[in-house]
């Protein structure tokens, strides 16, 4: 039911740092599990990382070490913070709730991230 809006991205120098706002409409606090996804350029959309309420976190191997994950009940957003970022980071990042969302699933509408060399 909540409508997701992503900002914070734009063009970024290899080496440095993006810090990425998911804000939603309502209350996320019921939804559990709530996630970034990516799509870079000719490829398939990706998990990048997600969390749950009790804290329990994923990443993905692309960024272990370098991103930082939160979800922040009392102001309806989710963040993403990606540290010494490469040109292989560029893509098209998204948040969703839930698991394993699906297409069904309400996704925002994506903010782009490019690293230039």
């Amino acid at each position: 039911q909540v409508q997701l809006v992503e900002s914070g991205g734009g063009l970024v120098q290899a080496g440095g740092s993006v810090r990425l706002s998911c804000k939603a409409s309502g209350s996320i606090f019921s939804i559990n599990v709530m996630g970034w996804y990516r799509q870079a350029p000719g490829k398939e959309r990706e998990l990048v990382a997600s969390i749950t309420n009790g804290g329990r976190l994923t990443f993905a191997s692309a960024v272990q070490g370098r991103s930082i994950i939160s979800k922040d009940n009392a102001n309806n957003a989710l963040h993403l913070e990606i540290n010494m970022l490469r040109p292989e980071d560029t893509a098209v990042y998204y948040c969703a709730p839930g698991e394993r969302p699906s297409s069904d699933s309400a996704w925002g509408p994506g903010t782009q991230v490019t690293v230039s060399a």
